[in-house]
């Protein structure tokens, strides 16, 4: 029988880490990595986790890096404390590391925006891996890695990550600064092609090529703020350029 790991990375999530906790009560090993949380983060947590590991945030990849030195499954779940693992979800991943095919598995993420799952506005992402070789890199939407070929699982992961128009605006700022810094230390600058057809083409692809139409105004208002995201991202970069940070 192979033994499932759960690595779970919070900062201040008292308002959702218990219902991300129960829904992989089912998995033998939950770890929390966490940046030192000041809210009850950690209180709520520790009736439900095996471990908790604290480490000062530097980046995405360094920290789930770090976490997976940590954990002892032969898979590995990856959650953010704003998912959720439905019971259908559950019963996939459970047969699936029973008998796997391939080395890692995506899931696909429906994201939850003006009390609705936009099933058009969704992602597939590696999430569930073998734990021998699996690896991030990247700071900012970071890129796990494994060992073998790679499957889609068919249940969703539910997504709660738009807690609302100001915050998802807020958390798009922050990124576009981490994506920007990125491209400062590689020598890149912007030009008008990426503050006008990059923007443009972002919007395009959420909402016309993968469907985000069919959302209504909660799939306009998503493809709107990512354009606007890799529009903020360049204008950082110029920002960057003139020593203005």
């Amino acid at each position: 029988m192979h033994k499932l790991s759960v690595i779970i990375p919070t900062y201040n999530e008292e308002d959702y880490i218990e219902d991300a906790l129960k829904s992989v009560a089912f998995a033998d090993e939950i770890v929390l990595i966490d940046s030192f949380s000041t809210d009850r983060t950690l209180e709520i947590a520790e009736h439900h986790v095996t471990k908790v590991l604290q480490r000062e945030f530097d980046n995405f990849s360094a920290q789930k890096n770090y976490a997976l030195k940590h954990v002892t499954g032969d898979w590995v779940l990856f959650l953010d404390a704003d998912e959720r693992v439905t019971h259908s979800l559950e019963d996939e991943i459970k047969q699936t590391i029973s008998h796997p095919k391939h080395g890692g598995y995506k899931i696909n993420f429906p994201h939850f925006y003006m009390n609705r799952f936009l099933y058009h506005h969704s992602d597939n992402v590696l999430r569930l891996v073998k734990r021998a070789g699996a690896h991030f890199t990247g700071t900012v939407h970071e890129k796990l890695h494994c060992e073998g070929s790679i499957g889609i699982l068919k249940n969703h992961m539910l997504h709660f990550t738009y807690k609302g128009l100001e915050p998802y605006i807020q958390k798009k700022e922050s990124y576009a600064w981490y994506q920007a810094e990125q491209l400062y230390d590689k020598g890149k600058k912007a030009t008008w092609y990426h503050l006008w057809i990059k923007p443009s083409y972002r919007f395009f692809r959420s909402y016309i090529l993968k469907g985000g139409f069919r959302d209504g105004i909660p799939g306009l208002s998503v493809a709107m703020v990512n354009a606007y995201g890799v529009f903020q991202r360049y204008v950082k970069l110029q920002l960057l350029h003139k020593g203005m940070r």
